[in-house]
């Protein structure tokens, strides 16, 4: 249990309403969005609403000796905001306004708690988007998606969150504020502190501030779902297509179980009998839109697809969106844990991973349903399981490992876009060896010596 004497300063910090310690206010941050991960209460939820408030609560901890969990909606998928080693669980989501949209200089300011939904209608008026598009547009944070550095559905063409972000302000362990970057297209002064911070899970400092680009929104686009009765023919028109010269702003790929279990959650119009589909979309001025989209679909022709629909209305291109957006949630509803994976190899070796993944799911006798950014070699084998059921898990458990063991021999990553988090800091040796971990630890200590910030998390103690 924290001390009387802390919860009583972070109630003058920040006020009685902004500082929880009831067990029933705390359950709910015990846990994020992903499965089978081990559940921890926090001693208390803070919600400041400055980067003062915010510097405030750091240099508290700090004297008190307890580490800080920062957290925006919760809906990282890798254990990322789960309080190990209980303490205090900073949330953002009060840090919630667009400080500026610049059309100028085509950037924005933003507070860690924007919904990322919210800056793109803001950015809208001014005919500009926000490109990195995770599936929880709607309800993941800026501030949360910056530290996992996450990607989504149009990664093949415009980049993750780490090509947007351009300058912060940072809270760092001592409670000092760091602010770094600017609006200039090129800075190479010093070293690239953004790029360091951004993914870095909350585990470097606190972000208060966030400076990122826009890009104009294209005049056109199609959306183009090519249908194949063979996994291996859908992964090479995949490669194909990128070998073509046609760059989508998305390519996604799902899997006959997905399907399956995509239509009958959503009622979409799906072809269940298919091995996979592939929902390609292409945008920018219309002529183009038009040439890209007639050749991607003659390359699925060539590949092997046994048809390829074009949507006629946005209202049917926005179907196909919304069932690719339900594959996580449809497949979470066939059994009562969902293990989730993110192993990401070079385009040029989609067919050998869903090869392999296959594999692994015959051998372990697991549904495994695979969907994901097929486009950027992103793919997100689902395991469908019941933790209760602990001779299952086990099989689970070797089936995720040979799974990070291939992306890894084929020249992959253990994660392109969810993070590292509490679930895969194990792992991290297979892609980096024991020199590329120790770095890791020297970076940490070095902004972070006493492991006040998401201790647990991506950087183990050594």
């Amino acid at each position: 249990m924290l001390s009387k004497e802390l919860y009583k300063e972070l109630a003058e910090l920040l006020g009685k309403e902004n500082v929880l310690s009831e067990p029933e206010d705390l359950l709910n941050y015990a846990f994020d969005a992903t499965a089978a991960m081990p559940k921890q209460t926090p001693d208390l939820l803070v919600t400041p609403r400055t980067t003062e408030q915010v510097a405030g609560v750091i240099k508290l901890a700090r004297q008190h000796g307890v580490p800080i969990y920062p957290r925006g909606s919760g809906t990282n998928l890798c254990g990322a905001t789960i309080p190990l080693e209980r303490g205090i669980v900073l949330m953002t989501l009060e840090m919630n306004k667009i400080i500026e949209v610049d059309p100028e200089n085509l950037t924005a300011w933003v507070e860690p708690g924007v919904i990322i939904q919210s800056l793109n209608d803001a950015a809208a008026e001014y005919g500009l988007m926000y490109p990195p598009d995770p599936g929880t547009v709607t309800t993941a944070t800026m501030g949360g998606s910056v530290s996992m550095c996450s990607g989504g559905l149009r990664g093949l063409k415009y980049g993750v969150t780490k090509h947007y972000v351009i300058g912060m302000e940072v809270v760092l362990a001592n409670g000092e504020v760091l602010k770094w970057g600017g609006k200039t297209v090129k800075n190479v002064t010093g070293y690239d502190l953004t790029a360091l911070f951004t993914g870095g899970e909350g585990t470097l400092g606190i972000m208060t501030k966030l400076l990122v680009k826009l890009n104009p929104i294209p005049e056109a686009r199609k959306t183009l779902l090519a249908v194949f009765d063979d996994l291996d023919k859908a992964g090479n028109t995949i490669s194909a297509i990128i070998r073509g010269k046609i760059i989508p702003a998305t390519m996604e790929i799902m899997d006959n179980t997905t399907i399956r279990t995509v239509k009958k959650f959503t009622n979409a119009d799906l072809p269940e009998d298919a091995e996979a589909v592939i929902l390609i979309e292409v945008d920018g001025y219309r002529e183009a839109v038009e040439r890209e989209a007639a050749l991607a679909e003659e390359i699925c022709g060539r590949s092997g697809a046994v048809a390829v629909i074009a949507a006629k209305t946005d209202e049917e291109r926005d179907r196909l969106w919304l069932a690719r957006r339900n594959a996580l949630p449809a497949l979470a509803q066939v059994k009562p844990t969902t293990v989730l994976e993110d192993a990401t190899v070079p385009r040029s070796q989609i067919t050998a991973m869903l090869r392999a993944i296959r594999a692994i799911a015959h051998k372990y006798d697991l549904p495994i349903g695979t969907f994901g950014h097929a486009g950027d070699g992103n793919l997100h084998p689902t395991i469908l399981t019941d933790v209760r059921d602990k001779e299952e898990m086990e099989r689970v458990h070797k089936a995720v490992d040979e799974i990070f063991a291939a992306a890894v021999k084929l020249g992959g990553t253990l994660s392109g876009e969810h993070g590292v988090g509490l679930g895969k800091a194990r792992y991290l040796p297979l892609e980096f060896g024991p020199v590329g971990v120790e770095v890791l630890r020297w970076v940490k200590e070095a902004f972070d010596p006493h492991y006040l910030f998401n201790p647990g998390k991506v950087v183990l103690r050594g």
